[in-house]
């Protein structure tokens, strides 16, 4: 998607949209997914794919689309205001302890982020305890990329792009001891992933994570700012397994994404089902994509 604005421009803008509070943000929330219930839109088509592959109910579809536009309300507002005053929508956080554990290793810590509940506001929570690396996909245009790194460097963030030189940064960051977080639920592009299973579909996976903690020596730690009923948030923070970073790399990736499953399944609906995770095919399976045609 072609973006003509500028960054200044798109910063204004999201703004302006980020002016909703909590109980409009719900409420337009709501209207927005009936609406793409209603019309059976591109969207709601990809989630109700999701949902069936893995075996949910199909039912949880119109809250899987209500938890995806407040993601994105919450977001515009995430970039636009300050830190400070966007982490008192944390109230509760479980878990501190295993992420303190890890810091006090002084090796460096991995948080592994799955698209889950809101991961903005994780990024700032995190930055606001001392150094953190972000890896992040550029934006579909120079405009929206320097708009998202500049949103998300304001709390203190270094933004990295997912690219051939983005190994390098993060290890050097967390050699120094901080803090980087990556997302483990994108199909990979290019070399450097493995197959596995991901709720019972078959998922191609990065292996950056585990290539990263094994030569830094990081500790690995789970980590989302889940949805609470009112609309704040709660951060969940869980130590990996040490199955996930023991070799083989195949047991480790595999061990991975249990984990993710396991950590995202008591909140199912708040996970990222708009996303097309399961497009890919084994070699050597059919050429079967589930999303095709309907989901395009």
């Amino acid at each position: 998607m072609s973006m003509p604005f500028p960054a200044p421009l798109l910063r204004g803008l999201a703004w302006l949209l980020g002016l909703p509070g909590r109980g409009l943000r719900r409420r337009l929330a709501r209207r927005f997914a009936a609406r793409e219930l209603r019309r059976n839109s591109k969207r709601a088509r990809i989630v109700a794919t999701n949902l069936a592959l893995i075996g949910a109910d199909p039912a949880l579809r119109a809250e899987v689309l209500e938890h995806t536009a407040l993601t994105v309300l919450e977001s515009l507002r995430l970039w636009t205001r300050p830190p400070a005053r966007n982490l008192r929508e944390v109230v509760a956080v479980e878990g501190e302890a295993v992420l303190r554990e890890a810091e006090a290793a002084g090796r460096g810590v991995l948080l592994v982020a799955p698209h889950h509940g809101n991961w903005e506001l994780l990024v700032q929570w995190m930055a606001a305890r001392g150094p953190f690396s972000l890896l992040y996909t550029r934006g579909a245009s120079p405009a929206l990329d320097a708009f998202l790194r500049r949103s998300r460097e304001r709390g203190g963030v270094t933004a990295v792009a997912a690219d051939a030189h983005g190994m390098k940064p993060l290890l050097r960051a967390l050699q120094r001891g901080e803090t980087v977080g990556i997302t483990p639920d994108q199909v990979p592009e290019g070399p450097g992933a493995l197959w596995s299973t991901f709720f019972g579909q078959p998922a191609l996976t990065m292996t950056l994570i585990h290539r990263l903690a094994g030569h830094s020596g990081a500790r690995l730690v789970l980590g989302a700012a889940e949805r609470r009923a009112d609309g704040r948030f709660t951060v969940r923070l869980q130590a990996l397994p040490e199955a996930v970073t023991a070799p083989p790399l195949e047991a480790g990736v595999d061990a991975l994404n249990r984990a993710v499953e396991a950590f995202v399944r008591p909140a199912l609906a708040q996970y990222q089902w708009t996303y097309k995770r399961f497009m890919a095919r084994r070699p050597g399976e059919p050429a079967v994509n589930p999303y095709w045609p309907h989901c395009y």
